[in-house]
């Protein structure tokens, strides 16, 4: 598994707003600032500066980022993989929307340079294990 978080056998909720933030933090080595971060989003989503603030503290208490303080300034990194964070989003749009298998789905990254080789490793384990978590929480009912 990467450097990031684990999934502690449950995938993070996410919504789009904080997959979009998170896919830029993914994209920086060091972190971004709230200013840097709300400078990349703010059409897109039309928001005010505090508004990206909320969000990032909310995204921090939801164990999705990290805050670090550099020189006065805080820097926010993704506290989870990429793959995790894809992982969340392949099992709704497969168990729950499209009603496939998720391996259907991850096959499409092969050709993609959106995740490498060592991240589609890690997203099809992350979906695996939740798989079978899944299957372990039907046997339980």
């Amino acid at each position: 598994m990467s450097d990031h978080q684990s999934t502690n056998n449950q995938l993070p909720d996410l919504n789009p707003t904080e997959l979009q933030i998170l896919n830029l933090l993914w994209k920086s080595k060091e972190g971004l600032s709230v200013r840097e971060l709300h400078e990349k989003i703010k059409q897109k989503f039309n928001w005010a500066y505090s508004t990206t603030k909320t969000t990032m503290d909310r995204m921090v208490k939801k164990g999705l980022l990290k805050r670090d303080d550099f020189h006065g300034i805080f820097l926010y990194q993704a506290q989870i993989s990429k793959p995790a964070g894809l992982a969340r989003l392949f099992r709704f749009f497969t168990n729950d929307l499209l009603e496939i298998e998720p391996s259907a789905l991850v096959s499409l990254f092969g050709s993609s340079k959106g995740l490498s080789a060592s991240e589609i490793t890690e997203l099809e384990a992350l979906l695996a294990e939740q798989a079978d978590q899944e299957k372990v929480n039907k046997q339980e009912s």
